[in-house]
């Protein structure tokens, strides 16, 4: 069986918060960290439709984290994107 390995990076203003905000949904297949102003995420798996399935979770929760980073800067609603 192959193995399918990937890395997401995102540049955010608050790199940190936003990692430390996805690393309780991290599966065991996921590490995520916080480098220079981004996010680092390494996904891994075996079969093509779980990384898949991984990846978009991951976005979801990508945004849901950046959007409470943001409130938790200013104290204010996130602006819709």
């Amino acid at each position: 069986m192959m193995q399918i390995e990937g890395t997401i990076t995102t540049v955010h203003e608050k790199a940190e918060c936003v990692a430390q905000a996805l690393a309780p949904d991290n599966l065991r297949s996921m590490a995520t960290k916080a480098e220079d102003g981004r996010v680092v995420t390494t996904i891994e798996g075996k079969k093509l439709r779980s990384v898949i399935a991984s990846v978009d979770d991951y976005l979801m929760n990508l945004a849901v984290a950046e959007d409470a980073c943001s409130v938790r800067k200013n104290g204010k609603e996130p602006q819709n994107r």
